[in-house]
């Protein structure tokens, strides 16, 4: 078993650990007839500042408060543990209420969209490393540029309209304008790749040897601008998620904190 393992093993039985000990607390509390709900809310609203600390941790890399790795792992355990809390909450029950009801959503929301983003973290990193090079999503636009720029110096000893100057206005030009085919990477499909690299096979007996020389440089720089485009609609999928998930928990702190303050105004 390896370190890794090892440790989230360790991990998740402190989490079960610390659920079961939550339990019985609060199962002695209802027994008495106390109130938990005021303790499980306190206890929620701590845990979920807690949570938000991650993204704060990533906004501030400079500052020593401990690796990213070990946040991460600190945002997923308190992120279970969270879930126990909220259940003790609502006493296992269906919330009474509009505003409950929100909440209600607002933390199963955040709570899916969580376990969406750790899939992807999951997923992805190792799909990325069996296509082409693992390039950083901000320095995409660079590589692209220069990719554009070599397939032009490529094509531009083709001084007549030949059939590969053909191919490469009605065809090159748009696909190495930007960034294509997201879809069809995201579900780990090539037809885009194939389909252009044939039309571009497809030309080989009307050129000349040494325009199929130039041929078989635009076939290399279709297969590493694809994998770039791979590389671009995984990492997009990694950075952008989130923006759904982040807003989300924002909104829980706020509704949670006007849930709060209106719980304790009827106490009083």
């Amino acid at each position: 078993m390896t370190t890794f393992a090892r440790r989230r093993m360790y991990s998740l039985a402190v989490v079960i650990a610390l659920s079961l000990a939550s339990m019985v607390v609060y199962t002695s509390y209802s027994l008495s007839l106390r109130n938990t709900s005021f303790a499980t809310g306190w206890l929620l609203l701590v845990l979920t500042v807690v949570l938000t600390f991650f993204n704060a941790r990533k906004k501030l890399p400079a500052i020593p408060l401990l690796a990213s790795s070990l946040w991460l792992q600190l945002h997923i355990y308190v992120g279970l543990f969270t879930v126990v809390i909220f259940g003790m909450h609502v006493e296992f029950r269906l919330p009474n209420g509009w505003l409950e009801g929100v909440l209600a959503l607002l933390f199963l929301a955040v709570l899916i969209s969580g376990l969406i983003g750790l899939a992807l973290s999951r997923i992805i990193p190792p799909l990325l490393r069996t296509r082409g090079e693992l390039v950083i999503f901000e320095r995409h636009p660079i590589f692209l540029r220069r990719m554009r720029e070599e397939l032009a110096d490529l094509v531009a000893g083709e001084t007549e309209l030949t059939s590969l100057s053909e191919f490469y206005v009605q065809r090159l030009i748009a696909f190495f304008a930007r960034p294509r085919h997201f879809w069809w990477h995201l579900v780990q499909s090539h037809r885009p790749r194939h389909t252009l690299l044939n039309e571009l096979e497809a030309l080989d007996p009307y050129l000349s040897p040494e325009q199929r020389t130039v041929k078989e440089g635009v076939a290399e720089l279709i297969r590493t601008k694809d994998d770039l485009d791979y590389h671009h609609a995984h990492q997009v999928v990694l950075k952008y998620w989130l923006f759904v998930h982040i807003p989300l928990s924002y909104s829980l702190l706020v509704v949670g904190g006007v849930h709060g303050a209106i719980a304790y105004s009827f106490r009083a």
